[in-house]
């Protein structure tokens, strides 16, 4: 049974009431090796209780570990040496049934020396080999139950582990999709913290540019000055306008640059670019265009998605100092419900910018389309190209997407969603018709002192006589006080009352009324499709070419004011 249970030995001592030591029970051994080990252990087992100690062991030369456990009537059970695999106390119910045994055992030889006093002998020994077989079989099936207790506790004690093996995991696994998603978050909202700042830097820059520009553009028109102070007119111009461009990547960055977007044929728009591209990157970068005949048309602004992709290739060229290879592909997509948490369900078309260059490590590509980063050297660069095209991917519905790796390239993928229109619906004929010079009054209204008095001389040089208001309400008591304006021109981000709303309320009295709105960027909340728009800054004949959309080519006539 020792061998069963993992032990080298088991062994039961017996207390002999008339001496008053412990004995070794019957049927287990009883010569013991002795010594201060074993003198020392019963002095232990007088206390009570279970131990462990280290005795002398099957004989004096050799010590072995020993589990030992005394029960309330005084008997000793210990398991000697090996790798039990229970405690000694964990049999005290089978020591039990042993001990009854050995204690029935006793009586059957008090009643066999009776029977052999009486002559009983075959009777004693029957009743004898009868408990033995009674006690042997009890031994036998609490020896089973102990065998299939370990079992059992051995089978929970692994899935136990398992399970907390697996919960360390999926907590892990939760604790990292958490930090990630955190991680998305902060970066988005920095971005958008940006975007905030940027847009409103970049209006009021278009506001401080309005009179720079319209007033140098003026100059040059009168050819002010002699030839030296016209060559230094036209290089401050052209600073000037330098600045516009730089200002509408920074609208676009914060998606809020004015866009004109349309059906447009993105295999003829790369083809027809393709030139350009091909003499901007150079004799040793090969340009490779590979687009499917059946590409849809895409919506989109044209100008603006040509400024796009000559953004990328530049960005290409630039990462290829030694050469290599530009690839522009594309290939319509589904977008199904579910399968992209930044693009709306939908059909797209992913337009592709490749090279071969040197690539991004992860803490470039993770600021690749931060405005002003750039891993350009001063001068070379504005650090806006990745940004004004990522604004502009957002703007049109669609997204943008990075995937480089050091020394392997970089791909740049553009989604933009596809036109229900066929290509070129939304394009219209060419105005190029002269600018009205009329006789009529317009209606002038800018917050801006600079860019309203600016605005005025250029209406003025188109032959209008004009009328400034300062804010919408005092255009309002103009009208009130009679005024009777044949054009509105109004800024639309102005203080109580928007230049739309101001425009709604206008037309609602005097029909037919043109209306232009001029604006750093024009939000697309309130302000009504039909109302033209001009952005900021601009030139005389920017203006008088978005007049002329606007009026009749007849003379002006005056209208009827019809106030409510």
């Amino acid at each position: 049974m020792a061998q069963r249970l993992g032990a080298l030995d088991l062994l039961i001592l017996l207390p002999d009431p008339e001496l008053g030591i412990l004995r070794p029970a019957p049927g287990f051994r009883q010569t013991l090796p002795g010594g201060s080990t074993w003198t020392e252990l019963l002095g232990r087992c007088a206390g009570g209780g279970e131990f462990r100690a280290t005795i002398a062991y099957p004989d004096v030369q050799r010590l072995s570990p020993a589990d030992v456990f005394i029960t309330p009537d005084g008997a000793v059970l210990m398991l000697i040496g090996g790798q039990p695999r229970v405690r000694a106390s964990e049999l005290a119910g089978a020591a039990g049934l042993v001990l009854a045994l050995l204690r029935s055992e006793a009586r059957e030889d008090a009643a066999s020396a009776s029977a052999r006093a009486s002559g009983d002998v075959t009777r004693r020994a029957t009743a004898l080999a009868s408990s033995l077989d009674r006690a042997r079989a009890d031994l036998a099936k609490n020896a089973a139950a102990l065998r299939d207790a370990l079992s059992d506790a051995a089978r929970l004690n692994d899935e136990l582990r398992l399970l907390n093996e697996t919960l360390e995991q999926r907590v892990r696994n939760e604790i990292a999709e958490r930090a990630k998603a955190e991680d998305a978050l902060r970066q988005a909202q920095k971005m958008e913290a940006i975007g905030r700042l940027t847009g409103g830097v970049a209006h009021d820059f278009n506001n401080l540019l309005s009179p720079i520009i319209g007033s140098l553009d003026m100059l040059v028109r009168r050819g002010v000055g002699g030839e030296r102070e016209q060559r230094l007119v036209d290089g401050a111009l052209q600073s000037a306008e330098r600045a516009k461009i730089l200002v509408q990547r920074l609208l676009a960055f914060a998606r809020r640059q004015p866009l004109q977007p349309g059906a447009v044929d993105l295999n003829q728009l790369v083809r027809d670019m393709a030139q350009l591209i091909a003499s901007t990157m150079g004799a040793t970068v090969e340009v490779r265009v590979e687009l499917p005949d059946d590409l849809p048309p895409v919506t989109a602004d044209a100008n603006q998605l040509e400024m796009a992709l000559l953004n990328l290739a530049v960005n290409a060229r630039d990462a290829m100092p030694g050469g290599g290879m530009l690839k522009i592909s594309a290939e319509p997509e589904q977008v199904i419900p579910g399968k992209s948490h930044r693009l709306r369900a939908g059909r797209y078309v992913r337009l592709s910018v490749s090279d071969t260059g040197v690539g991004m490590d992860e803490a470039t590509l993770s600021r690749a389309i931060e405005p002003f980063f750039s891993t350009k050297g001063v001068g070379s660069g504005t650090g806006l190209g990745l940004s004004m095209v990522h604004g502009l991917a957002l703007q049109q519905n669609g997204d943008l997407a990075i995937t480089s790796r050091e020394g392997a390239g970089t791909t740049v993928d553009l989604w933009l969603p596809v036109s229900g229109a066929p290509a070129g619906a939304n394009d219209g004929p060419g105005n190029a018709a002269e600018p009205l010079r009329g006789s009529g009054t317009a209606l002038l209204v800018d917050d801006e002192d600079l860019v309203r008095m600016c605005t005025a001389q250029m209406l003025m040089e188109l032959g209008y006589r004009v009328e400034e208001a300062n804010s919408a309400e005092a255009a309002l008591r103009l009208l009130d006080a009679g005024l009777c304006p044949d054009l509105l021109v109004t800024d639309h981000i102005m203080p109580r009352m928007s230049g739309a709303q101001l425009a709604r309320l206008l037309t609602s009295r005097i029909q037919d009324l043109p209306v232009l709105i001029v604006s750093g960027y024009a939000e697309a909340d309130g302000v009504p499709a039909g109302i033209p728009r001009l952005c900021k800054p601009f030139r005389q004949a920017e203006l008088a070419a978005s007049i002329a959309a606007l009026m009749p080519t007849t003379a002006i006539r005056r209208r009827k004011d019809v106030r409510q």
